[in-house]
């Protein structure tokens, strides 16, 4: 367990969307031990009226959210401007959907969520993140 120091101001801020409340608190819990600031939503429409995406140093999205899946939510992101980094967590991922993905420039991490995987690409995609440099 990684003990920060660091007021949440300067800890690299992790936005997570993931419709089941279960999934969302475990991620969110885990993410704070390992010294992130994490901002969590059940639904993507939250997501929008964040104003903390400059400030974003990755993004964790569900591909299954009720009326727009994780994919089509990131295109929607990078319309936007958005350009943070972002880890799609997908149940079964088919290979239509990692093309997808591949085209919107995010990367696939595979439910269900065992061992340190995840961490390890959001560690990984942060660290190449040149506003965290």
């Amino acid at each position: 367990m990684n003990q920060d120091r660091r007021s949440p101001s300067v800890l690299p801020l992790v936005i997570v969307v993931d419709e089941d409340e279960t999934v969302l608190g475990s991620l969110k819990f885990a993410l704070e031990i390992e010294g992130f600031a994490v901002r969590a939503y059940s639904t993507w429409n939250g997501v929008f009226d964040d104003a903390s995406f400059s400030d974003c140093a990755c993004l964790i999205i569900d591909q299954k959210l009720p009326g727009l899946d994780g994919v089509e939510l990131v295109a929607a992101l990078r319309r936007g401007r958005v350009a943070a980094p972002v880890v799609v967590i997908s149940r079964e991922p088919t290979t239509v959907l990692r093309e997808r993905a591949a085209r919107v420039g995010v990367s696939i991490v595979e439910k269900p969520l065992l061992g340190k995987k995840l961490l390890e690409r959001v560690r990984d995609v942060v660290a190449r993140h040149p506003r965290m440099h």
